[in-house]
């Protein structure tokens, strides 16, 4: 009897599942290795202690050099461990990232995890009380890792989200090449490619643009980092207050640039501008950002000239709808419609495919166009109607997803205030603490203020804020999945036949024959 053995051939994508996550992980490990490295010889050169940086390197470097190992840059993930991958590589990056502030005086570990999760989700909230009392080299370690953390969430937006059909899938109306069946590992590499070589030339062109309104290159480049990523951070106690009117003007152009989407901006510089100009979620962002900063200039002006006012207002509309969360004056002194307009640009948020956080003015485009079709079908209900953002027609299955984002955040952010609340927090610091973390916008009302801190929060209520900030940046529905049992089930081996090319790897080569 003859028996049909096979010659393998290379491995199949599906043979590789399991490799991915490892992969992925191994690299972000050693990006942060390096990253620390060069951090540990700026402080060492300016006579500052390494020692937390050297941990960093320690615990990253060799775990990094052992997952690369053990994955595959040809690897294509499942969507479990796609998503898998997104979830832990959020976590641990900002609790290695909290390390060097751990071996700083007068920060506990719960602070240490707040400011690296902070950081890395671009929120911008801190729990150092004396900025002026951290080393330069951890103060440049604080803005780098935010925009590190600009970086990763465009990517994760329009590379891998996309691929989960979580969030950006349904709401990314780009033409990107590709399509949503494309492998993911590719397309991963080739997105992150282009957005890091736009995001790095915006922030050479935003450290130039701060060095000509005269900040000295250490701050300039602390805050260009800030502001394109929509992060916040600023390593001056006093913020944006102290600055000068041109250096918040450049601000506000910067963290508009943050907070527009990269892929169009990128095809814009291009030399296609329709791709920007001709989108109706930019026009609504720009439009979002005119109207406010006129409302907020009005409101203002009873208590400031013309000029200034028109300066605050229009700053303080691009950095919250932006959720940068820099404030060029002290706002807790402003009128409560002021107040009120400020809470609502908190709940807006950018563009999508950008480095801001939020809401996202694509969802609220068609949470409105939605309700507009709604009331008339009242009047007319056997009407067609479809709902469109531009010329694009929005799926039944699009709006649901909206409503479950919504639904989902909104909660969520309710939750999180009752929990601040529970914990001791007045109302309107809960209140806007909690959407501040949840939006990543970094700046809260009430006793926290926006020139204050958060450490006045009891330690759970912080280690709750680090985990809004978490779920916000992961547009949220990503981190709920976590909650569902199926998503900790193995797959089963067995069960239905899978459909042609769904489940079976092929085998390659010729087939050989043995007695």
């Amino acid at each position: 009897m003859r028996a049909t053995t096979w010659t393998e051939g290379p491995p199949s994508v599906s043979e590789l599942r399991g490799r991915f996550f490892a992969y992925v992980l191994g690299t972000a490990l050693l990006a942060l290795a390096a990253a620390a490295t060069l951090f540990a010889g700026y402080a060492l050169l300016l006579g500052e202690p390494t020692r937390g940086f050297a941990l960093v390197v320690l615990a990253a470097l060799p775990s990094g050099i052992v997952l690369r190992g053990l994955g595959s840059p040809n690897a294509e993930p499942s969507r479990r461990e796609a998503l898998a991958g997104v979830l832990v590589t959020w976590l641990l990056m900002p609790a290695l990232s909290g390390v060097p502030y751990a071996l700083t005086d007068g920060v506990s570990l719960v602070d240490a995890f707040f400011e690296g999760m902070s950081g890395f989700t671009t929120t911008g909230a801190t729990t150092i009380t004396d900025l002026l009392a951290l080393p330069t080299s951890l103060m440049l370690w604080r803005a780098f890792t935010q925009w590190v953390g600009g970086i990763g969430i465009v990517v994760l937006f329009v590379a891998v989200f996309p691929q989960l059909a979580i969030a950006g899938r349904q709401l990314f109306f780009a033409e990107q090449p590709g399509t949503s069946e494309e492998r993911l590992a590719p397309r991963l590499r080739s997105t992150a490619a282009v957005v890091v070589s736009l995001y790095a030339g915006l922030t050479a062109l935003a450290v130039v643009a701060f060095l000509l309104a005269r900040m000295s290159p250490v701050d300039a480049l602390a805050h260009a980092f800030a502001s394109l990523s929509a992060g916040g951070f600023s390593p001056a106690p006093a913020g944006m207050t102290a600055q000068a009117p041109t250096v918040q003007w450049v601000a506000v152009a910067f963290m508009f640039l943050g907070g527009a989407s990269f892929p169009h901006l990128y095809r814009a510089l291009s030399g296609d501008a329709r791709a920007l100009f001709g989108n109706a979620e930019f026009r609504a962002y720009v439009a979002i950002l005119l109207v406010g900063g006129l409302l907020l200039t009005l409101a203002l002006l009873p208590s400031f000239g013309l000029w200034d006012a028109l300066r605050h207002g229009v700053f303080q509309a691009v950095s919250l709808t932006t959720t940068t969360g820099f404030v060029s004056d002290d706002v807790s002194a402003w009128s409560l419609p002021a107040q009120a307009l400020l809470v609502a640009f908190m709940f807006i948020g950018g563009s999508a495919g950008s480095a801001a956080g939020g809401v996202k003015v694509v969802r609220w485009l068609i949470v409105v166009k939605h309700s507009v079709r709604e009331v008339r079908r009242a009047l007319h209900p056997r009407a067609v109607m479809p709902v469109r953002v531009g010329r694009r027609v929005v799926p039944e299955e699009v709006m649901r997803a909206v409503v479950a984002f919504l639904t989902l955040y909104l909660g969520l952010f309710a939750a999180g205030t009752l929990t601040l609340v529970t914990l001791g927090a007045d109302f309107v610091t809960a209140f806007t603490a909690a959407i501040a973390c949840l939006g990543n916008t970094g700046v809260a009302l009430g006793s926290v203020g926006p020139l204050g801190d958060f450490d006045a929060f009891h330690p759970v209520s912080r280690l709750v804020l680090a985990f809004l900030m978490y779920a916000g940046r992961l547009e949220v529905v990503t981190v709920f999945v976590v909650f569902d049992a199926s998503f900790w089930r193995r797959p089963r081996l067995g069960g239905r036949r899978p459909g042609p090319g769904v489940g079976r790897p092929r085998r390659r080569g010729r087939p050989t024959e043995r007695s």
